[in-house]
């Protein structure tokens, strides 16, 4: 398309100019009040795509209409340049991943530059920076020396694609893994946790107090899974000396347990089990270790009905509510690692003991009243208790009381809070990771590498091959080392960090970069902290963001953090993904759309005002053969703001008239839209407010009484200061012209609304008959219901819909409707 101006040529202008005058670079003591506006960082997996694009002229728009509010913003930017993608590709090219990892980097910021975005490059951050190595093991070590970091040996998830660990959160609920794809399996191995289950209850009660997306905090609370209740005894019913304890948030439901289950893990599991069923609990148990946690919760798993999911132990335990014998089972969707690794089963209150005991031939017994003609199956509503012996007749509340008490007294019960959440694995099998900082020595056992000695770095001397295992393993120069006690042999940790450890305290850095000897000055941080505005996709909402929570609790408690906020991001914003032929936008499925094509053409400004303008930015958006004629769109309307700031076809006339009243009022109103939409991300219809004032004022100026030169330069620059956080380039460059001796447009205030201009003197009134739409009224705002009754029936179009019929009523809602009813 043609333009009235060289796109290419102003925005190369423009944003060498905020680069190398660092126009956004900001100092931790600069006096004005502070906002830290902060997009996720990025793993470096290449040129920018549309889904890039879409985050970060989100994130540019916070961080210039916050300094155009008269903020200091601090908008750091650096790069998540650890993890698997870097390291699979360096397994096919055979070579390093260093260099493939740099390459992408300046590509993605090369990209990012293109768009406009604009940073404080001098805070930048990337993960395998040596310098940010040592103070991410520097801080490992920390968690290590308070307990917080252990080594374990645990049933874990094993991705035999990428070859390494799995937590829990990295395994999709089909049982497969997030990245690779490959059923994730479980394998018994030694490795690394952090003690995040310590701060569960902490975790769940903060969510409360964080402006989040609601979704974002109940998908949080629910991984935490807080669940109270009582623990209590089963005895066995040929050894009352051992018994099988089990949890329940239901002891109320006690008198309709008819059979137990226990974990395949269970320590108790080969005692519980006869010689007669031991074939059939083998069977459960091997198929229990091949398959992940996910999998083994999910109501199906892979098509294998209840009756292959469990299997009787042959041992019995007492029910101490009825004092009967219950048979115990063996299943594969009880978990060794919740509460106490058996459950009691109550096929007449839960959906899944139903169905079990239906399989397997047990006994449903109601403990609570279902409605009349509730027929079969588990009755999981409220009622008086039945069938319940000292609890018949109560209530839920007072029958879980009461049965709590006869548990403490009867039962060895106490009260009890589990919680979903497990401890953080930490450890991966991957080469391209942070070490873990620790050696092994046959005296010391575990010893952590003395601070001086970091960073501990991965050797370049490597062969990255096909078989998918770390190099570190058999790299024999990083292997072997001396304990650091008494100098004698050792060996290295070759595991190395989850990358997660690295977005878990990376904005920390990027808050205090310049103090030495230290990973951040808490002081120094803690005058940013918490983020102000963080924005990312949903896809973080469990991973990324409860991981940063802990980290920032778990630091000011080893006093790495003293006087910084426990909570790291005070607002979220989730923006939508960008989806091409029904999937999710992104590299690994190769259905990107770069931006490199709409630079040259429509320009970062048109691509940046069509992505704010498409849609809600919290909605997912399709990219379809329509998109590239809305993009063509904005650009358009920034052709037509670039000829009405130069003048082309207005008319001027002196002094003022009723149309420069009417410019006057459209500018001021769309001033206080405009604020206040983006104040609450309604960047779409800040957009269209700033096309229909563009529209008036055009129309206006263009008509044959023309405009008043100060009314038009009013409009004109409230319109370039407006559009100046959503079309950067364009704007400086007009401002430039026209205000030579002035600030930048970015550096100018944001407009404020004449409250006198937004009065309306007039609003339109809509007439309908019968709810159908029949003529529009210009009123006062005052207008009273009799009058407003008055007015429609005496109106010319009004009298024609009528036909001489008497209205049945008349429903007025002044100043804005009234409906006639025949």
């Amino acid at each position: 398309m043609s333009r009235p101006f060289d796109v290419v040529a102003i925005e190369e202008k423009w944003q060498a100019r905020w680069l190398d005058e660092g126009t956004y670079d900001v100092d931790n003591d600069d006096p004005r009040e502070r906002y830290y506006a902060l997009t996720m960082y990025p793993y470096p997996s290449g040129t920018a795509h549309q889904g890039h694009v879409r985050n970060y002229t989100f994130g540019d728009l916070v961080v210039r209409y916050q300094t155009m509010l008269g903020k200091a913003v601090l908008s750091p930017y650096g790069f998540d340049s650890f993890g698997l993608p870097a390291e699979n590709a360096a397994i096919k090219a055979g070579a390093h991943p260093r260099p493939f990892t740099e390459a992408r980097m300046h590509e993605l910021k090369t990209s990012v530059r293109r768009l406009g975005a604009v940073y404080d490059w001098r805070r930048e951050v990337y993960s395998h920076d040596p310098e940010f190595i040592k103070w991410s093991q520097t801080i490992f070590l920390a968690f290590l020396k308070a307990g917080l970091a252990y080594r374990a040996d645990a049933q874990v998830n094993w991705c035999p694609g990428c070859m390494t660990v799995l937590a829990n959160e990295q395994v999709l609920p089909d049982g497969t893994c997030e990245r690779s794809g490959d059923l994730v399996v479980r394998r018994q191995l030694e490795q690394w946790f952090f003690r995040i289950t310590a701060y569960a209850e902490e975790l769940l009660k903060g969510t409360d107090a964080l402006e989040w997306p609601e979704r974002v905090k109940t998908m949080q609370k629910n991984w935490i899974g807080r669940s109270e209740g009582v623990e209590f005894d089963l005895p066995f019913a040929d050894d009352p000396t051992k018994a099988l304890r089990v949890f329940t948030t239901r002891p109320d439901t006690g008198f309709g347990v008819t059979y137990a289950v226990v974990a395949p893990e269970h320590p108790l599991l080969d005692a519980l089990t006869t010689e007669a069923q031991r074939a059939a609990v083998e069977e459960i148990v091997t198929r229990a270790t091949a398959i992940s946690e996910i999998e083994r919760t999910s109501s199906s798993s892979e098509g294998i009905g209840l009756e292959k999911r469990g299997a009787f132990t042959g041992g019995y335990v007492i029910n101490p509510f009825t004092s009967q014998a219950v048979p115990v089972y063996v299943a594969d969707y009880v978990l060794g690692n919740y509460a106490t690794g058996a459950v009691m089963a109550v096929p007449g209150e839960d959906d899944r003991d139903f169905d079990f005991a239906t399989v397997h031939g047990l006994d449903v017994v109601h403990t609570v009243q279902p409605p009349e003609g509730f027929g079969d199956g588990a009755y999981t509503g409220t009622g008086p208790h039945i069938n319940s012996g000292f609890l018949d007749g109560l209530d839920i509340p007072d029958a879980k009381t009461a049965a709590i008490k006869f548990l403490l007294e009867h039962a060895r019960g106490n009260p009890k809070v589990n919680y979903r959440l497990r401890d953080w694995l930490v450890s991966r099998q991957r080469f391209w990771g942070c070490p873990i900082p620790v050696v092994y020595c046959e005296t010391h056992g575990i010893v952590p590498v003395p601070e001086a000695d970091l960073p501990v770095l991965a050797p370049d001397d490597v062969v990255i091959n096909s078989s998918g295992q770390s190099p570190l393993a058999t790299h024999e120069g990083f292997l072997h080392t001396v304990c650091p006690i008494d100098g004698g042999p050792a060996r290295r940790e070759t595991d190395t960090m989850d990358t997660f450890t690295d977005s878990s305290w990376y904005f920390l850095r990027f808050a205090d970069p310049f103090t030495p000897n230290v990973p951040f000055d808490p002081a120094q941080a803690a005058k940013w902290m918490p983020v102000d505005q963080y924005i990312g996709g949903i896809e973080h909402a469990i991973l990324h963001l409860l991981y940063a929570r802990f980290y920032l609790k778990a630091l000011d408690d080893v006093g790495m953090g003293a006087g910084l906020p426990r909570e790291p991001f005070q607002r979220l914003f989730s923006q939508g993904m960008i989806r091409l032929d029904g999937s999710k936008m992104s590299k690994s499925k190769g259905n990107l759309i770069a931006p490199e094509h709409y630079y040259q053409t429509v320009g970062a400004d048109g691509l940046r005002l069509f992505h704010l303008f498409v849609g809600p930015p919290a909605d997912d958006m399709d990219w379809t053969d329509q998109t590239d004629d809305m993009i063509d769109g904005c650009a358009h309307f920034l052709d037509r703001f670039y000829r009405l700031w130069h003048h082309y076809d207005v008319k001027f006339h002196d002094g003022l008239d009723d149309d420069d009243a009417l410019v006057r009022q459209a500018t001021h109103r769309t001033i206080a839209r405009v604020t206040g939409d983006l104040n609450r991300w309604s960047y779409n219809t800040a957009v269209a407010a700033l096309m229909e004032l563009l529209n008036t004022v055009s129309r206006v100026a263009r008509s044959d009484g023309g405009v008043a030169a100060e009314t038009l330069e009013e409009a004109l620059d409230a319109m370039a200061l407006m559009l100046a956080p959503m079309a950067p380039h364009i704007t400086a460059e007009l401002w430039e012209e026209r205000h030579p001796d002035r600030s930048s447009v970015h550096q100018s205030s944001w407009p404020v609304a004449d409250p006198a201009m937004l009065v309306e003197t007039e609003v339109t009134m809509v007439v309908q008959v019968n709810g159908k739409l029949k003529t529009r009224l210009l009123v006062a705002p005052s207008i009273t219901e009799d009058e407003a009754t008055s007015l429609a029936l005496a109106d010319a179009n009004i009298k024609e819909a009528l036909g001489g019929a008497t209205p049945s009523r008349v429903v007025a809602r002044p100043p804005r409707l009234v409906n006639i009813v025949l």
